[in-house]
């Protein structure tokens, strides 16, 4: 974090549009749901702290059950959902312990750095979803349509490598923007109407049109989200081709029901998703109701979906409740 802030302190010195003393001193204040009263701030607070402990609860669950069990460790499937849950636990505590504080003591300021650190960490980790959303696409393509290779494809080493992969890119995936977005000029009462430092509050804090930052943002955002849903869409279609090739028994219905997890999963993330990233005109309360369905919803139903679905991870989360070998 501090490299990052000093990183982003000498972009905007180098920029001359704003010099260093009022970046340290610059705050934004995070309107998030202002025209609520003090019982209906109160009881949404404790709603947000209640799924927020569900969702640490339960990604942690499944990440402790893939850590302990050495038979989870060697299957890809595992690897992935590992990172997954490690990803969403990170997610949400990027967003959602700023939000409780907000509701609880509203009008407080978050610094410059604060906020854009929160912007870039907030972005990254939805760029790194929609990316191992799509490995997992091609970790269950790989073993239903090419079950003898898939072994020597999607071998431990290589799994590792392609969840390491996801998390650079996305965390590459967003400094352009970011970056552009930082060396704006901000000016006025520097409110964002929203609980969250998001693309659209900043650039309508700016004081001067941005296109090229604006362009470049949701430029990005429906490339990494229109490119991996079509590639999403496209290996369970040769999954589903392949699946309805088998004899009807156990084994079609174990594909259908490892596929459907993944496939509600991903129906939740990108659904709402596509309505803040890709539309620029969303904003407002409508806005804010879907960012908080996919920063605290989506990550809450994760875990309950994987865990409910598939029965080698109840029996793993089984035998580590119970504490069995």
């Amino acid at each position: 974090m501090l490299a990052y802030h000093s990183l982003l302190i000498s972009f905007l010195s180098s920029s001359g549009s704003c010099s260093i003393p009022f970046i340290i001193l610059l705050r934004f204040i995070l309107l998030g749901f202002e025209s609520m009263d003090w019982e209906s701030r109160t009881f949404l607070c404790a709603l947000l702290s209640s799924a927020y402990t569900g969702t640490l609860a339960g990604n942690l669950c499944i990440l402790w059950a893939v850590l302990r069990d050495p038979r989870l460790q060697r299957l890809p499937m595992y690897i992935l959902l590992g990172n997954f849950s490690w990803l969403e636990i990170s997610y949400v505590t990027t967003t959602v312990p700023r939000m409780l504080s907000d509701l609880m003591s509203p009008g407080v300021p978050i610094s410059f750095p604060a906020c854009f650190m929160q912007f870039y960490f907030f972005l990254s980790m939805g760029a790194t979803e929609c990316l191992f959303l799509a490995a997992m696409a091609l970790d269950r393509y790989l073993a239903i349509c090419h079950p003898l290779r898939y072994p020597v494809l999607m071998s431990p080493h290589s799994c590792w490598v392609l969840a390491s992969s996801c998390w650079l890119i996305g965390f590459l995936w967003f400094i352009v923007p970011v970056t552009l977005i930082s060396q704006l000029s901000f000016c006025g009462t520097n409110t964002l109407d929203h609980f969250v430092c998001d693309p659209a509050p900043l650039l309508a804090a700016s004081c001067t049109p941005a296109p090229q930052a604006e362009h470049s943002c949701y430029a990005l955002s429906s490339l990494i989200i229109f490119a991996t849903i079509l590639f999403i869409l496209a290996s369970y279609g040769l999954v589903i081709r392949a699946v309805l090739r088998l004899p009807a028994g156990a084994g079609r219905h174990k594909a259908f029901s490892t596929c459907s997890s993944h496939l509600a999963v991903v129906g939740l993330f990108y659904g709402s998703g596509m309505v803040n990233y890709v539309n620029p005109a969303a904003s407002g309360a409508s806005g804010k109701v879907v960012t908080l369905f996919y920063t605290v919803g989506t990550p809450l139903l994760n875990p309950l979906i994987y865990s409910l679905r598939n029965k080698e991870m109840k029996e793993a989360l089984k035998r580590t409740l119970l504490g069995e070998q």
